[in-house]
């Protein structure tokens, strides 16, 4: 090969190499605001898992079994 080629080719490869690298650390970079967003979202998360935590226990309780059968009649 041509060694001005191999050094265009050479440069071309280092300057995407540098605006993949440049990306990433971009993308990486922490947003406060979307971290604020992520951490009420993820408390939401927590609040709605507790609530059907205590929903299954009332349903699978014998005491609503009997109500139910006792309505049912």
């Amino acid at each position: 090969m041509n060694s001005s080629l191999v050094f265009v080719l050479l440069i071309v490869a280092m300057v995407m190499c540098t605006n993949i690298v440049q990306t990433y650390l971009k993308q990486r970079k922490i947003d406060p605001e979307a971290n604020e967003d992520l951490e009420d979202t993820l408390a939401k998360i927590e609040m709605l898992e507790e609530r059907i935590k205590v929903l299954e226990r009332i349903v699978t309780e014998n005491r609503f079994d009997l109500k139910k059968e006792i309505d049912a009649l």
